[in-house]
Parts: structure tokens; C-alpha cells; sequence
């Protein structure tokens, strides 16, 4: 998100890329394309068409930029990037199936943007690391599992930080809308993770055994 002192930066680049200015443009992909990416991959679950989306969503946005009549730019952006992964995945008409291999940066050319918030320590130990890889892992896997529809709003709100106004902007639904499909994403995410509970390190499975 741009800070409050970036703004007005932000606002005379949109201004002159309306007016045609390519570099512009260009300044406002390179604020955005990590964001918009992020947010492709966590609703493709597939790097290659993660990429593609972030790809035709930049040129989409440049050609309707004329559109943008003020407000959050990023809701703006997002809401194409969004449209643009949607209506690739109707068209599969399926959800994206990948095994907990396959979100590895191995297994995807090293193209996995950040997941979900899982912060690391500079002093953690090599065990420690590997059990918050096994949650990173076990998160990733049911966020795919979510539908289409919860996983947006939980990658809106809870990976890209975006107020619950910037999230109703971005999917042009009620505000009511987003606050309950927030809230059965979440409960189904502490579902699947309880369902997975070999899968995550020991200390979050012990506060998931104590429950009677």
C-alpha cells in the first residue's frame, strides 16, 4: 500500500499516465507489480499463470485508465487483476489442485511471492525454521482449498492488509458481504488446519489437543 506521504506522488503519475505518459505508467507497475502478483498467485495457486494474469492486468489497466475517477488506486488495480483470475478460472471450471510440493519455491521456479503472514527470526534455529515452513505450507494448502469467492477476501484483508472499504471497492460488493465471507474464510482455514494438524509444529498443535 503507498504510504500517506507517497500520495500525491502516486496522484500525479496516475494523472500523467491518463494524459499518455508511459513512463508514468511504468513507475506505477513497478510500485505495484510485487502486490499484484502476490495477489494472482494466491488465487491461481500456479506461478506461470500468476504471471500472466499480473501481465494482462497491467496492460488492462493501462488501457481503462481513462476510468479511474479518484479514490484507491490499488481497490482500482486490484479489482482488474481479480476479474482477470476469475474469469481464467471459470473458464477451467475448477478450482486450482496443488499438493503441498507443489507451492515449494522449488517446485515453482522460485516465483512464490511471500505467504501468509508467518514472520521469521534472524536467531531461529534450523528446527525452528522448518516448523514455520511446515505452517507456511499448511496455510498455503488450505487457503486453495477455500472457494473462489473466501479466498479473495482472506487474501484482500488478511495478505495484502486492505481495510475492509478497499476490500468491498476491489470486489464491488456490500461491506456486510466482505465482513461475513471474512468470517466463514476464516473459520474454514481453522478448520482445514485443524484437519491437518500432523502438519503444523507441535506448539500449534498442543492449544488445537487441549480443546475438551
Amino acid at each position: 500500500m503507498a504510504r500517506h506521504d507517497d500520495i500525491p506522488k502516486e496522484r500525479q503519475l496516475i494523472s500523467a499516465s491518463q494524459a499518455g505518459d508511459l513512463e508514468a505508467f511504468n513507475q506505477l507497475v513497478t510500485a505495484y507489480q510485487s502486490q499484484v502478483y502476490s495477489l494472482a498467485f494466491r488465487l491461481m495457486g500456479e506461478a506461470e499463470a500468476a504471471a500472466d494474469a499480473t501481465q494482462e492486468a497491467f496492460l488492462s489497466c493501462y488501457r481503462h485508465l481513462k476510468d479511474f475517477r479518484g479514490g484507491s488506486f490499488r481497490a482500482f488495480l486490484f479489482r482488474i487483476v481479480t476479474n482477470a483470475c476469475y474469469d481464467e478460472l471459470r473458464r477451467r471450471k475448477r478450482k486450482p489442485t496443488l499438493s503441498l510440493d507443489d507451492l515449494s519455491p522449488s517446485e515453482n521456479g522460485g516465483n512464490e511471492p511471500d505467504g501468509l503472514p508467518v514472520l521469521s527470526d534472524p536467531g531461529e534455529t534450523p528446527e525452528e525454521a522448518t516448523s514455520r515452513h511446515e505452517l507456511r505450507r499448511a496455510l498455503e494448502d488450505c487457503l486453495l482449498q477455500l472457494s473462489l469467492e473466501q479466498r479473495a477476501v482472506v487474501i484482500l484483508a488478511d495478505v495484502q492488509a486492505m481495510d475492509y472499504a478497499e476490500v468491498a471497492e476491489s470486489l464491488k460488493i456490500a461491506l456486510g458481504t466482505v465482513k461475513s465471507r471474512l468470517a466463514r474464510a476464516r473459520a474454514n482455514l481453522r478448520d482445514c488446519l485443524s484437519s491437518q494438524a500432523e502438519l503444523l509444529p507441535s506448539q500449534f498443535r498442543l492449544e488445537e489437543e487441549s480443546v475438551p
